[in-house]
């Protein structure tokens, strides 16, 4: 069975969200200065939460766009799993990816330091400024008016 954003409200997992292109360029300009300031001089295990917060942003502006918004139990896992949803699945690794950031990047806040390579981060901002690019052709597609 195709899982839907209906059937996700239906279970108590989102709610109906009434997004705005102010709302949407918002979220834009914070994942710009999240990819810059992942680029900086900080540790590793900062610039691999921040390109995170990157791009779980843009799964984000997907939900919203599409009229939902998360719950709080688990929102950051049922954003990141709205992607295929949203995108198609072709996109399904791409969850399973984010997901295992996510959880590495929660090591990485409340765990222990050192857990972040460098290269972890590097992959981590090319993927987000990928999908970057696939979300605003997606809003441009299927949104244009919260562009």
């Amino acid at each position: 069975m195709k899982m839907s954003l209906q059937k996700w409200v239906e279970y108590g997992w989102l709610r109906s969200h009434k997004s705005s292109n102010k709302e949407i360029a918002d979220l834009l300009r914070i994942i710009d200065r999240d990819l810059q300031d992942a680029a900086g001089e900080i540790s590793s295990d900062w610039r691999f939460g921040i390109a995170y917060n990157a791009a779980l942003k843009l799964c984000t502006i997907l939900l919203y766009a599409e009229g939902y918004r998360p719950e709080k139990n688990l929102q950051h896992y049922r954003t990141i799993q709205s992607l295929p949803v949203i995108l198609g699945k072709k996109h399904e690794q791409d969850a399973k990816y984010l997901d295992t950031c996510r959880s590495k990047r929660n090591v990485a806040e409340y765990d222990y330091v050192g857990g972040v390579t460098e290269e972890d981060v590097s992959e981590l901002i090319g993927y987000v400024n990928e999908l970057r690019g696939e979300v605003l052709r997606w809003l441009n597609d299927r949104h244009p008016e919260m562009l």
